[in-house]
């Protein structure tokens, strides 16, 4: 009840001084105090309305104290691979996040509740649960949370939430994307519709190169996504490997240049998604002769399944194919994801206003 209160006050107080600023020169000396305090208060209002939803301490804190937060999806705990590596990975990439001066916030439900930054309890258990839990893009939340299930967040459904939450930047390995045949049979991810409607830039590797990379690029420019390589070169990367044969519209060199990207979307109001793929480092990437003949033959053992059980299997099957070697590659590309992400998230930080 105190806190309320106390957010009560906050927001009062805000009202009352932007009245004033706009009225008497010399109030914007009180332009820091002000900016701080409406993005408290902000946060306050939008946390008290959202009586359904978990925020970790750690997060409410960097929210409530304007700190850079990255959020993460959960998919790749519960369906990317296997306890107890899935876990570790987890832990490992939420560290390198704080390492690089940022809070992480990974994103997922649990017994209906949408929690935004999980403990180590959270992470315990959506890790053990494994695929029991459900895949949970947009489409699905509202089912997820009313029916009190436990759902991972795909890089869809991360993205509405963290938008919601007011979290701009957010790390993954790949994104979704057209799936082979698509013309036929219409598989497209609901990543790519989300990019083209949630301002949050998404830090990446690219897409999964078991999709239709091509198409997958034509299909983020009608959807008029922003989409830049972060390096020396305009190369896409394809997940597994840097190049993937074909261009971003742009390279970045810098995480400063990444942030003064997502300002500028954002001040545009442009109300649309960022790309920010990140190559994987040439000493961890898988050898690509070796992962495309094992993507030939996993996709032609594909051929029945359907919808968002594909490319859960896909991957698995690319990994028993390589011997392992694809997940190394995978964990390696989540690791240098997040610390790129988290020096974004930080930069970022300098031009809020």
């Amino acid at each position: 009840m105190a806190t309320l209160y106390l957010r009560s006050f906050n927001t009062s107080i805000f009202r009352i001084f932007k009245k004033l600023t706009n009225r008497i020169d010399f109030l914007p000396i009180y332009k820091p105090y002000l900016t701080s305090l409406k993005r408290y208060s902000d946060f306050s209002r939008s946390a008290i309305e959202d009586k359904g939803w978990a925020y970790s301490p750690e997060v409410l804190e960097a929210l409530q104290g304007n700190k850079p937060i990255v959020a993460l999806e959960s998919t790749v705990i519960s369906h990317g691979m296997q306890y107890p590596q899935n876990l570790e990975t987890a832990i490992a990439v939420e560290n390198i996040i704080r390492e690089n001066g940022s809070v992480p916030a990974t994103i997922a439900i649990l017994n209906g509740k949408i929690n935004v930054g999980l403990s180590s309890n959270g992470l315990e258990t959506l890790a053990q649960m494994g695929q029991q839990a459900r895949k949970s893009s947009r489409r699905d939340l509202a089912y997820v949370v009313s029916q009190g299930l436990t759902g991972s967040t795909t890089v869809s459904g991360t993205m509405v939430i963290a938008h919601h939450a007011g979290i701009r930047v957010f790390v993954t390995g790949g994104i979704g994307g057209v799936h082979w045949g698509a013309e036929q049979s219409m598989d497209i991810s609901a990543d790519l519709i989300e990019l083209g409607r949630t301002p949050v830039a998404v830090v990446c590797a690219g897409v999964k190169s078991i999709l239709d990379i091509e198409k997958t690029l034509e299909y983020l420019e009608t959807q008029g996504v922003s989409v830049t390589t972060f390096g020396e070169t305009t190369d896409f990367p394809a997940f597994f490997t840097s190049k993937s044969g074909f261009k971003s519209p742009s390279n970045l060199k810098t995480v400063e240049e990444c942030a003064a990207l997502i300002n500028a979307n954002m001040q545009l109001q442009l109300n649309s998604g960022l790309l920010i793929a990140v190559p994987i480092p040439e000493k961890e990437a898988a050898d690509a002769n070796k992962i495309q003949k094992a993507i030939n033959i996993a996709l032609a053992e594909a051929k029945e399944i359907k919808g968002k059980d594909i490319t859960p299997f896909l991957l698995k099957r690319v990994n028993e194919i390589t011997q392992g070697n694809s997940l190394k590659s995978n964990i390696s590309l989540l690791k240098h994801n997040a610390k790129i992400g988290s020096q974004i998230a930080k930069c970022l930080l300098n031009y809020k206003s």
